[in-house]
């Protein structure tokens, strides 16, 4: 296989990982986490603190961040017979949502998910192209978010091998999240505090906001080896007219745009236009962004590590390089980083 071949192939975004990297908690206060800076240009790395991220922003450049907001989407209830069932609920269509159940087999169309001391009940309508996928509603409910708080978890990832504990519904969420509609969090937000924000706009940093609702597309493996050939779910995003000028503005300046996370990625270049910059505009995006693409939209990336052969690492590695990526990896797993949602943080210049 040519070199210009590998970069295709899943193989190439495996690495090992000790599963005692993988951080089951986060730390305290959330900017102690680390930060590997990487050199994109030269490869060079440098072990940082996340507060000192500051130190590598100039005034007049900006952040972009994710303000969506975790929902609790996990739903743990019984059958008519008694026997546990469980909904996910990824995304509101009209007054449905689309979502995953367990056991699948076990809840076909028709059946009825009912909750412990609860009027409320899940109708599940009909089954959808996604594995275990169904369309439910949620029955018998006046307000759907109180709903929810009552009786929902906060939908952590599988390597977070253990349940849901209350400091997970302040800690799975950024400091700014507003916009309900996230089955997961936009990690790489997770490390900053609003001192560190405060300290930003301080040293005359920009920051601006948009929203990409994480769903399904963002957790599902990729599982063609030839990863030009996998398919993303489309998620829904909103970018406003403010942010759309601030960073019209600072590229006018020559000033970096900085993107905090890979949702924020995936939607700038999805809204950027060539001919006119940055345009508000709001909708669902299914981009998928693997090496070979050539970003219109951002000089830096903040983004936290990820799976092995997941879309996250092909689009990191399709601004950082792929060997630049690995190799930074690979020094992470050294110098024993913390790994995932929980864990620490890279920063791509």
């Amino acid at each position: 296989m040519s070199d210009d071949q590998k970069i295709y192939d899943i193989d190439s975004y495996s690495y090992d990982l000790p599963a005692e990297l993988i951080a089951q908690y986060p730390v305290t206060p959330r900017d102690s986490s680390r930060l590997l800076v990487l050199d994109r240009s030269s490869g060079g790395m440098e072990d940082q603190v996340f507060s000192n991220l500051i130190e590598y922003l100039e005034t007049g450049d900006t952040l972009v961040l994710n303000k969506t907001r975790v929902i609790p989407a996990r739903l743990v209830g019984f059958r008519d017979s008694g026997a546990r069932a469980e909904i996910f609920l990824l995304r509101k269509r009209g007054g449905e949502w689309e979502a995953l159940v367990k056991p699948a087999r076990r809840l076909p169309p028709g059946k009825i998910v009912r909750f412990e001391s609860a009027d409320e009940y899940i109708e599940i309508l009909e089954e959808t192209d996604t594995a275990g996928g169904r369309m439910v509603r949620i029955c018998n409910c006046k307000d759907e978010n109180e709903f929810l708080c009552r009786h929902g978890h906060i939908p952590l990832p599988p390597y977070i091998d253990r349940p849901d504990e209350i400091m997970d519904q302040e800690c799975y969420q950024t400091v700014y999240a507003k916009n309900d509609g996230s089955v997961a969090a936009p990690t790489a937000g997770l490390h900053f505090t609003d001192q560190l924000l405060d300290q930003l706009v301080s040293k005359g940093i920009h920051i601006v906001y948009l929203v990409l609702h994480v769903g399904i597309g963002t957790f599902r493996p990729v599982k063609t080896q030839d990863i030009r050939d996998h398919k993303m779910h489309f998620e829904v995003y909103e970018f406003d007219r403010q942010a759309a000028d601030l960073l019209n503005q600072t590229r006018s300046n020559h000033k970096k745009i900085i993107a905090v996370g890979t949702t924020v990625v995936r939607t700038l270049e999805t809204v950027y236009n060539e001919d006119c910059g940055f345009s508000a505009a709001s909708g669902e995006t299914n981009k998928f962004i693997y090496p070979g693409y050539t970003f219109k939209a951002i000089d830096g990336l903040i983004t936290n590590f990820h799976l092995p052969r997941s879309s996250l690492i092909m689009l990191v590695s399709a601004f950082a390089g792929q060997e630049n990526t690995m190799a930074a990896y690979r020094h992470a797993v050294d110098q024993r980083y913390r790994f995932f949602s929980y864990g620490d943080a890279m920063f791509i210049k």
